[in-house]
């Protein structure tokens, strides 16, 4: 079985810059051992699998799988999903993505690139005491505040850019947070050249820093969007390959808004074997 594979940069304000992501098509779902294979010797952030929906609500689904585990969001290979079929339909507005827990997606097009449709997921449970102090430690500075969302998503918020760009984090300590939980921390302050900046350490997905997150700012927005007092805001996440976006609170909804580059094409051979086990 030959797949088609697409490697585009999301959230990409040029060449070497932005989350690479692999999009790769399915005419069925194939085993989860499988794709995660696939996956794992991609060796990217993300590799997103879509196969045609079988009903009008949506175009595809949309599943998506980091080289250790299947994710149940993740923006910026939704985006660059949507910047492929895009791409390849000129004249379709948008595409809509069913995906297995975050609902439906949508990415259309914007005079600067594409915007991307995401739940609104607020970080809005204050931590502090033990979890502080060992969160302070794992990042080897002391936040202003840490909010959480569920086990998930912690949230440390600082108050200078340079305290998020000067971070050195043990990421064995960050494992340690949450034994067993597929943890994402996020450390953010008010930016420079944007209004927020960002970094997100992934340890648990087998991704130290990621590069861009899209599921970061769908955490994010709602607690910047009020820290504002308006809805929308420009972002950096100042990893070493960096990107911008554009964030608005929509009520329920986060719309993210960059753009997407393909930079590789080409096609994936499976041997029979390994479907068939």
């Amino acid at each position: 079985m030959r797949i088609s594979l697409t490697q585009v940069d999301a959230f990409a304000d040029g060449p070497f810059t932005g989350n690479p992501a692999a999009v790769m098509f399915l005419e069925r779902w194939l085993p989860d051992a499988v794709l995660q294979g696939i996956a794992a010797d991609n060796n990217l952030s993300e590799t997103a699998f879509l196969v045609p929906a079988a009903d009008a609500a949506a175009d595809f689904e949309l599943r998506w799988f980091t080289p250790k585990l299947e994710v149940a969001l993740c923006g910026h290979a939704t985006l660059a999903s949507g910047h492929v079929v895009l791409e390849a339909l000129p004249d379709l507005p948008e595409v809509r993505f069913r995906t297995r827990q975050a609902g439906l997606l949508k990415v259309g097009r914007s005079p600067n690139g594409l915007t991307l449709d995401l739940p609104a997921w607020p970080a809005e449970q204050a931590v502090g005491g033990a979890q502080l102090a060992a969160i302070t430690a794992a990042l080897g500075a002391t936040p202003a505040a840490v909010l959480a969302r569920g086990e998930e998503y912690l949230v440390a918020v600082f108050d200078l850019p340079d305290e998020v760009r000067g971070l050195r984090p043990d990421y064995d300590a960050i494992l340690a947070l949450a034994p067993g939980v597929d943890l994402m921390l996020i450390a953010t302050a008010p930016g420079e050249a944007t209004d927020v900046i960002s970094r997100v350490f992934v340890p648990a997905c087998g991704i130290d820093e990621d590069p861009v997150t899209g599921s970061a700012h769908a955490v994010i927005t709602p607690f910047w969007a009020s820290r504002f007092r308006r809805a929308g805001f420009s972002a950096e996440q100042a990893s070493a390959r960096g990107g911008r976006l554009h964030c608005t609170l929509a009520g329920d909804r986060v719309i993210l808004a960059g753009r997407a580059r393909s930079v590789i094409r080409g096609e994936y051979d499976l041997p029979d074997a390994a479907i068939s086990g």
